[in-house]
């Protein structure tokens, strides 16, 4: 029979062989900073555990647990199980962390821990079950459940390069039950690599039902040996044929030894259909890898270079010429066994063959042209084999120590871990590349458990579904509920002004040019008057001039050229007196009112312009390319012209506290701050921006008014405002994160529109 060895090298698909579908289920205890569990409820914020893929409960209502989508790179699993861990840790009280480790923290009497409050009668009843066998303590043990699946394309080549196995489910399964046992065979090695659970709480053991105390000393994994969690020794299930496996387990559950299948607590489970005995027809289609314990140098309990050593090991399995027998897989499992109890210190009893199977692993990289990401992954694996004390229970042992206990070394990386989470709350890491809006509906859609997939991550292009419920969206805030001609009126600022105009609202008189010689021509008409030059389909207020007094004609000449650069045409609009507002019209309600102070700095008579926009950058709330609340400032060209206007130059010493504008438009998006106007503006006002915004046929639309006096009602016969702009694809973080005022959260608004049927 061809082995899959020589099979991948006659098709020659190296590459193909590393392709692989991964998805991760994360346990982690909620903690109060004494280190005793936390016995809030689940918090409600998270939405309804009924249908929530991404964020549960396992066995306690303190116990998350979190689950990634499949995905098809350990680099994007990684990516979503950070976000996840983002939007916990924001959700979570104040006082109340994600404990970082396998063992738990310090847990009250057996009767004071909560089972996960469900909605299903039968899921309750079968927590309470493994309570009364298992004891509660056992369930409060915390791991990562790694699933893996190989590339199906992948396994189709193989089946269509050999003739031993005629059906192709049949083939699918043997390569999975390969996996399956030679992964119980050689278990061990990823036992002593990622074993993580070296002690724990006397807590844990003062509540063990079946009598185990403490270990005298320190070991590998309290988790993964005989102080863990296990079936019964009676519960014997073999992995020979997918026959023998659906027999023995459906045994077990008819003769009581498991009260359903679930309750098999095997290292490797083979994985896809609703119950064991469609394994017969439909094959499988993944395993679930059981044994890793929570590591905690990780902040979100298993790292990608983790995930990677358990790959390379998988791929081991199937590469290897020999396959284990039952009895081998016996074996296997004692010496993992084994290896849990070692001290983490002590060099393995195995270590020769751990290495001779990191060589294998080595040469099998280099024969299907591997990364070297992954041969240092393995070089790392085979330097802890040699030195245990890299290992990671090893370098527990040496933290615990430092901090003076257990206790205190795990709520030390808890509280910074939830302190990373918390220090920029407009940013969700694992997508901190995209627009912050985007990131913010994202972080919003994942706590109340809408699905999310990434449909183009560059565009910000996102599909989100509820149950048979299905809505795209771009930039976190175009979606369909707005007509399909919205975003091209106000993308048209000539067209804009036309339909509000027409529509009885107030707009400013200007012009449109085509080409730069036509609006110097026209110059005389604005000599002397107040103007504002920009293009005529622009967003983010780029391309803005602005001149209170007039323009000479050498800066007019200059503000073409500016606006030109954005667009094939220009408008030149009269300058209008007042405040600039911007109103977020959402769902026919104005959601926010910000007013935008342009771009500026405050003398201190020490300091030049440069030195002060350069400490004002400084802030955290500002950043670049629109992923900040608050945009750096920039001294370009605008901005040293805005200076000249005042007398300034980039190198001048403005007075003890001389404000200094370096933009005359108000945009954050160009460096401005942001002042919340929400509460304060007269209700005429917004009446008059859901009107403008249902004129042009949106539901999602950014108004711009000038106002004198906010406070004064505006009436038909004499508006009290001038319509500037409306804009498609509004910025909605600066309305969340203000300079100054109350912030504005705006995404869920988005999601409640969308979704009234989820989110209210």
């Amino acid at each position: 029979m061809k082995t899959i060895k020589e099979n991948i090298k006659e098709i020659k698909m190296e590459n193909a062989f590393y392709q692989a579908v991964y998805g991760i289920e994360k346990e982690g205890l909620r903690t109060l900073s004494s280190g005793k569990l936390a016995l809030t409820e689940h918090p409600r914020q998270f939405g309804n555990r009924s249908f929530h893929p991404y964020i549960q409960t396992d066995f306690s209502e303190s116990q998350l647990e979190f689950i990634t989508s499949p995905v098809t790179s350990i680099h994007e699993t990684h990516r979503w199980l950070s976000a996840l861990h983002d939007v916990a840790l924001r959700t979570i009280p104040e006082d109340e962390y994600i404990w970082p480790m396998s063992m738990p923290v310090t847990l009250p009497e057996e009767e004071a821990i909560p089972v996960a409050n469900l909605e299903k009668r039968e899921d309750v009843d079968y927590r309470h079950y493994l309570a009364e066998k298992y004891g509660k303590t056992k369930q409060m043990l915390s791991g990562v459940h790694y699933n893996f699946e190989f590339d199906k394309e992948f396994i189709e080549r193989l089946y269509q390069n050999q003739t031993d196995i005629l059906n192709p489910i049949d083939f699918k399964s043997a390569i999975y039950l390969k996996l399956a046992k030679n992964f119980l065979r050689y278990q061990w090695l990823l036992t002593y690599l990622l074993g993580a659970a070296p002690t724990g709480d006397e807590t844990f053991f003062k509540n063990d039902q079946q009598g185990n105390s403490a270990p005298r000393d320190y070991i590998r994994s309290i988790r993964s040996s005989h102080y863990g969690y296990a079936n019964s020794d009676d519960v014997s299930i073999s992995f020979e044929t997918v026959a023998d496996y659906v027999a023995d387990l459906e045994e077990a559950v008819s003769e009581g030894k498991l009260s359903e299948e679930r309750e098999f607590y095997s290292g490797i489970r083979l994985r896809e259909t609703k119950t064991v005995h469609e394994l017969l027809t439909k094959g499988i289609s993944y395993v679930e890898l059981r044994i890793f314990d929570l590591n905690p140098f990780d902040a979100f309990g298993m790292s990608e270079q983790d995930m990677q050593v358990v790959h390379l090991f998988c791929m081991l399995m199937v590469w290897k010429e020999d396959t284990a027998t039952m009895a081998e897989v016996r074996e296997g499992k004692k010496m993992s066994d084994a290896i849990a109890l070692e001290h983490p210190n002590d060099v393995t009893g195995f270590q020769n063959e751990g290495l001779d199977l990191i060589a294998q692993m080595e040469e099998m990289v280099r024969e299907t042209n591997g990364t070297e990401v992954q041969l240092d992954c393995i070089q790392q694996a085979k330097k802890q084999l040699i030195y245990p004390e890299e290992t990671i229970a090893a370098r527990i042992i040496k933290g615990i120590e430092e901090a003076g206990s257990y206790l205190s070394f795990g709520m030390k990386l808890a509280q910074h871990y939830k302190k990373e989470a918390l220090k920029r709350p407009y940013s969700l890491r694992g997508f901190s590349n995209m627009e912050m809006s985007t990131q913010l509906l994202l972080f919003d859609a994942l706590q109340k458990g809408l699905k999310v997939e990434i449909l183009d991550e560059s565009e910000q292009f996102l599909k989100l579904d509820y149950q048979k419920h299905s809505e795209y969206v771009k930039n976190a805030n175009m979606t369909s509920k707005d007509t399909y001609i919205a975003p091209l009126i106000m993308e048209n600022k000539t067209v804009t002004k036309k339909v509000l105009a027409e529509a009885g609202f107030k707009v400013p008189v200007g012009e449109e040019y085509q080409t730069k010689a036509e609006a110097e021509e026209s110059y005389w008409q604005y000599e002397n008057k107040g103007i504002v030059v920009k293009p005529k389909s622009t967003n983010y207020g780029v391309g803005i001039s602005i001149f209170k007094e007039g323009a000479s004609f050498e800066d007019y000449q200059s503000a073409m050229d500016f606006a030109f650069k954005e667009d094939s045409a220009v408008l030149v609009e009269e300058f209008i007196e007042g405040t600039e507002y911007r109103f977020f019209v959402l769902d026919d309600q104005v959601a926010a009112i910000l007013l935008r102070v342009p771009a500026n700095v405050v003398g201190d008579g020490k300091h030049t312009v440069k030195e002060l926009v350069t400490e004002k950058n400084k802030n955290p709330l500002r950043g670049t390319n629109h992923r900040a609340p608050l945009e750096e400032i920039q001294l370009g060209e605008i901005e040293q012209l805005m200076l000249k206007g005042q007398g300034f130059t980039i190198d001048s010493i403005p007075e003890n506290g001389k404000r200094v504008y370096l933009r005359e438009n108000s945009n954050i998006s160009t460096g401005g701050d942001s002042i919340d106007m929400t509460d304060l503006i007269d209700q005429t006002y917004k009446d008059a921006a859901v009107k403008m915004t249902k004129t042009i046929g949106a539901k999602v639309c950014g108004v711009d008014l000038i106002i004198p006096d906010y406070q004064k009602p505006s009436t038909v016969d004499c508006p009290g405002y001038t319509v500037i702009e409306a804009n498609f694809n509004p910025a909605m973080h600066m309305h969340a994160f203000v300079s100054e005022g109350k912030g504005r959260p705006l995404t869920m608004g988005i999601l409640k529109m969308l979704f009234p049927e989820v989110i209210n």
